[in-house]
């Protein structure tokens, strides 16, 4: 039991020293003691949207040096009790004193988590994009399928969900669909699973229950707010409109007022038919466009940073960022990272944040992609 808490208090130790490293202590508490100085200044608030700016920033290092610091105190206290009742014989306070620790090796494991999500965009909200590959049906039941799992699992993290656009297969599944997925640190979960999905299973739609491959794919991209001024000539976009599809009720108002806008320079399409306005829904697609092109400059520069190729690829074999075998046996593997589930049915369910934590400290760390061997 000692060797235990031994390592844990280790992990500890490990947790507080990244995240001092992460925040730049020396540097942040010298920016939040000018940001406090700052906020006593009458004249700040000149600059309505300048003051606001600071005063999330100084909300933000706040909370980052304030919590390192109850972890540091809290740390020292329990040791001092566990070290006081060895010493009275008292096992009530070792055993809460410990207790304790694994709690707080939790949370400083969850901080270090939250640290990675620092991007420029990660607190915003998110749109979330599935596109069926090819192998018709099957395929389109996959993207249905990963429509619901990103669903449950944004529904477990306690975001709001609404589906922006949806359009049925011909026979069942869907051809592609748009979540809007609203709440703090959304995009920032949700940004490393762009890529395509590959499943593996004996196939409901096959009499003869051969097993089947279909591939998926997922495009993530922060919704943009105010703060953030991108530019669009709206000669270089074609809108159309369509009638919206889908299974109505809570999906989708099926009318006549869906809209479409293509922007011809980078080829990104849109598409919006959550309302029964068309204008509201021109709106929105508007907005939808204007975040498409802002998270493909972040793409640009994070290439430029990690000169990784995170571009578009084909809905197919060579390009897949995870696996999900349902059949001969049970497992879901990410091909980046090398981590697993022996559980498709919990991850499917939305059982994905050990997958995400992985993918986002893998690009955290900047390096490329690990040469993770396939599933057959």
């Amino acid at each position: 039991m000692r060797s235990e808490i031994e390592n844990i208090v280790d992990e500890i130790k490990q947790a507080i020293s990244l995240l001092r490293r992460h925040l730049d202590w020396d540097q942040a508490v010298r920016r939040l003691d000018w940001l406090n100085n700052k906020a006593e200044d009458p004249s700040l608030w000149n600059d309505a949207a300048e003051a606001q700016k600071l005063m999330r920033e100084r909300q933000q290092l706040d909370d980052g040096i304030n919590g390192l610091r109850r972890f540091e105190q809290q740390l020292k206290d329990n040791i001092e009790l566990i070290e006081l009742g060895e010493e009275e014989g008292d096992a009530a306070i070792v055993a809460d004193a410990e207790e304790a620790l694994r709690q707080l090796r939790n949370e400083a494991a969850k901080k270090q988590v939250e640290a990675m999500l620092s991007g420029e965009a990660d607190q915003n909200d998110t749109y979330l994009e599935v596109h069926s590959g090819a192998g018709g049906t099957e395929s389109q039941d996959w993207a249905n399928m990963l429509l619901r799992m990103y669903t449950r699992w944004a529904e477990r993290q306690g975001y709001k969900v609404e589906l922006m656009e949806i359009q049925d297969g011909e026979e069942a599944g869907i051809k592609s669909a748009t979540l809007l997925v609203k709440g703090h640190n959304a995009y920032g979960w949700l940004k490393t699973e762009s890529g395509v999905h590959r499943l593996v299973r004996i196939s409901p739609y096959d009499s003869n229950a051969r097993r089947h491959t279909s591939f998926s794919s997922i495009w993530v991209y922060p919704v943009v707010d105010d703060s953030i001024q991108i530019d669009i000539n709206e000669s270089d976009c074609r809108i159309d409109t369509y009638r919206s599809s889908g299974a109505g009720g809570q999906h989708v108002n099926t009318t006549d007022s869906a809209v479409r806008i293509t922007h011809m320079p980078s080829g990104i399409v849109v598409q919006c038919q959550q309302e029964r306005s068309q204008h509201k829904n021109r709106a929105k697609a508007w907005d939808m466009l204007r975040a498409r092109l802002y998270e493909a400059e972040l793409k640009k520069r994070e290439e430029a940073a990690n000169a990784e190729a995170a571009s578009k690829t084909d809905i197919g074999w060579g390009h897949q960022i995870r696996s999900y075998v349902l059949q001969p046996y049970q497992l879901v593997k990410d091909l980046r990272t090398g981590v697993e589930s022996t559980s498709p049915g919990d991850v499917l369910d939305g059982e994905l944040n050990d997958f995400m934590e992985a993918a986002l400290a893998h690009r955290v760390q900047g390096g490329a992609d690990a040469l993770v061997e396939d599933l057959s």
